[in-house]
């Protein structure tokens, strides 16, 4: 197999495909619309709290993770709906340890929104 020459050009071409992906995430699957709202929150409390540089890393770095294991299920249920329509308990496991990954995914970034936010929101409620 011979490889091809490197190409800017086709790598920028590239982005398209990955941005459409996104576009079909965001159009077909009503939990990704979720997962935008929590974002959208904890970008805006980020930016009202003054978070640090390591507490923005962990924020976008955990709204990162969701997207991708949202769009990697995504994936993976309809590869597994192209190959099987039917209720087959094999593809039925597949899908289901797809959505286990976004749920521990959102999980984590739930506990790491816990861990950064409630100390902040507390410490303005209770203000000595």
């Amino acid at each position: 197999m011979k490889q091809e020459k490197f190409s800017l050009y086709k790598r920028l071409i590239s982005f398209k495909y990955a941005i459409n992906g996104i576009k079909v995430l965001l159009n077909e699957e009503p939990n990704s619309r979720i997962h935008v709202v929590a974002s959208l929150f904890a970008i805006v409390f980020s930016f009202v709290l003054h978070l640090s540089v390591i507490e923005w890393l962990f924020v976008i770095f955990s709204i990162g993770l969701v997207f991708a294991m949202e769009l990697i299920n995504s994936a993976i249920e309809n590869l597994c709906d192209e190959i099987n329509k039917e209720t087959d308990p094999s593809i039925k496991k597949i899908k289901d340890l797809a959505a286990g990954a976004v749920l521990v995914s959102a999980g984590s970034a739930f506990i790491v929104g816990l861990i950064i936010f409630l100390p902040k929101v507390w410490s303005i409620c209770f203000k000595h």
